[in-house]
């Protein structure tokens, strides 16, 4: 994101497949974070990758076959990504591989989405 000068975002690998970097629920220009709500941080995570990813040139989500989620307290956030997801791509399922962690880069950050994406024909 461009509060982050030292990041690149989106890594073309060529072969139309995309590597996106983890994206967290941070506003997307000012970097704030809402360290009390987890579904807010999942919703701005989840919309951070499809901004990286049209960006780079591809629809979004509906190209995302890989998946890699951290979370802080996979308990209560979890579920609400499940969720968030389902609503964002109904009918696709990218794999998806969810991880517990003790803390994140950010102080306050609750949930990271790392995802590679391949554009479609």
């Amino acid at each position: 994101m461009s509060f982050l000068p030292y990041n690149n975002p989106p890594v073309d690998l060529g072969n139309d497949t995309v590597n996106c970097s983890g994206q967290g629920g941070w506003h997307p220009d000012t970097g704030a974070l809402d360290a009390n709500d987890s579904d807010k941080q999942v919703q701005l995570a989840i919309e951070n990758v499809d901004v990286v990813l049209k960006a780079a040139g591809l629809r979004g989500w509906d190209d995302v076959y890989l998946l890699r989620s951290y979370h802080c307290d996979i308990r209560t956030s979890w579920a609400p990504t499940a969720e968030a997801l389902k609503r964002r791509i109904p009918g696709h399922r990218p794999v998806w591989t969810a991880v517990a962690v003790p803390h994140l880069a950010f102080p306050g950050m609750l949930i990271e989405l790392k995802v590679e994406a391949k554009r479609q024909e």
